[in-house]
């Protein structure tokens, strides 16, 4: 009994450490890229701040696909995540410091590039990390937990900002020291960060055939649920601004961050509750559903009420829907010897729809309006639901 005991706890201990590491790479870039970075390229460029701001950004999307991809699989190659991290930590952290001094927008772009890639030089290893180590009976609650990222970075976002805290070139800083703060945890009291595979680890549980047979839906059904919420999440504030002018920036952060911290806890709900179940898919499925209907409430408000409360439901269920799927892709990766790599790969799904949601807004919006994007919005959630159908049976 007590074996079992030492192990349960450690495996708590470890999900705990490698939580509080992921919230601090969203505290990483969350930031930069939503905050930081727009005002810099804004004081840079002046009135031609959105082309810029775009270039930047797609351009970053690629190098942090690529560094992605690259660093997860040589991860996979030396059979250590540690040290990949610790080297991506520092480094990211450095370049963060770099930012204020940079006064031009060349080399701001070569520094974003840079940065990119020391970021993804710790996020791909990290997110192996966790294949290594969390058993798949415990990948739901991992998910719930890794919910709280995307909050932590909004949080951190909001304190760096806060009038007479911290002067524009110390704010860079602030960041990279809140990210270590969360990230060095895992490095100094996690386990050391050798590959491991489902076969080497004994706490796993072999994956179901039925499982991995998924890999395929599960990426797509990934991609789908992504390009509604870039596209919504890109034109959230012009859509509120068409249902009321009173919804101002201010109020459609608020509206952000507290969807972010609602749907933590729904997530870990969620995700406890799949693995007591042991059904993986079905919180996914139904969170794909929801967002298709509240994209469908969305599509028919007219008023701020209708408006608000069909947003908190795609909000909720998408951050939901994300986080849990992140979890549970550890569970269909084809080999487990390539688990950074194939993380990496599974990771376009975050860069691919940036590409196809201009494109897809630039032809709806004119013509159909904000309705009719939010209609095919919710058709591609559908989808994805149909995508991700349990067919686990008791």
């Amino acid at each position: 009994m007590a074996p079992k005991q030492a192990a349960a706890g450690s495996d708590r201990r470890f999900l705990l450490l490698y939580a509080l590491a992921w919230a601090g790479a969203a505290i990483a870039y969350t930031p930069l890229l939503t905050i930081l970075l727009p005002v810099r390229v804004d004081l840079l460029a002046g009135t031609d701040n959105v082309r810029w701001l775009a270039a930047t950004t797609f351009l970053g999307a690629i190098a942090a696909s690529l560094a992605n991809i690259l660093f997860g699989w040589l991860s996979d190659v030396t059979g250590h995540r540690r040290l990949w991290v610790a080297t991506g930590l520092l480094l990211s952290s450095g370049i963060l410091c770099l930012f204020p001094h940079i006064e031009r927008l060349g080399p701001l772009i070569l520094l974003i590039l840079l940065w990119q890639m020391a970021l993804n030089m710790m996020l791909g290893p990290l997110a192996a990390w966790a294949g290594d180590c969390v058993p798949d009976r415990q990948k739901g609650r991992l998910g719930g937990l890794l919910a709280f990222a995307p909050a932590s970075g909004a949080l951190a976002g909001a304190l760096v900002t806060v009038p007479g805290l911290a002067d524009p070139p110390w704010r860079f800083a602030m960041v990279g020291m809140m990210a270590m703060a969360c990230v060095l945890p895992l490095l100094l009291l996690g386990p050391s960060g050798a590959v491991a595979t489902q076969r080497s680890h004994g706490a796993a549980i072999a994956p179901l055939p039925w499982l991995r047979a998924m890999i395929t839906r599960m990426w797509c059904a990934r991609l789908l649920v992504q390009i509604a919420e870039a596209a919504l999440f890109a034109y959230l504030y012009f859509w509120f601004q068409t249902i009321d002018t009173r919804f101002d920036d201010a109020i459609t952060a608020r509206i952000l961050t507290m969807v972010l911290f609602l749907a933590a806890p729904c997530a870990l709900i969620a995700g406890r509750w799949a693995d007591r179940r042991d059904r993986p898919i079905a919180p996914l499925c139904i969170a794909a559903l929801i967002a298709a209907i509240g994209l469908t409430a969305m599509a028919l408000a007219r008023g701020p009420v209708a408006a608000i409360a069909g947003f908190m439901l795609f909000g909720l269920s998408t951050n939901i829907f994300l986080a849990l799927h992140s979890a549970q892709t550890l569970r269909v990766l084809p080999d487990d010897g390539r688990r950074g790599r194939n993380l990496g790969l599974f990771n376009l799904t975050n860069t691919v729809p940036s590409l196809i949601m201009p494109s897809l807004t630039l032809v709806l919006v004119p013509t159909l309006g904000f309705s009719g994007l939010f209609a095919v919005l919710a058709l591609l959630s559908a989808i994805a639901a149909i995508l991700l159908r349990d067919t686990k049976r008791h």
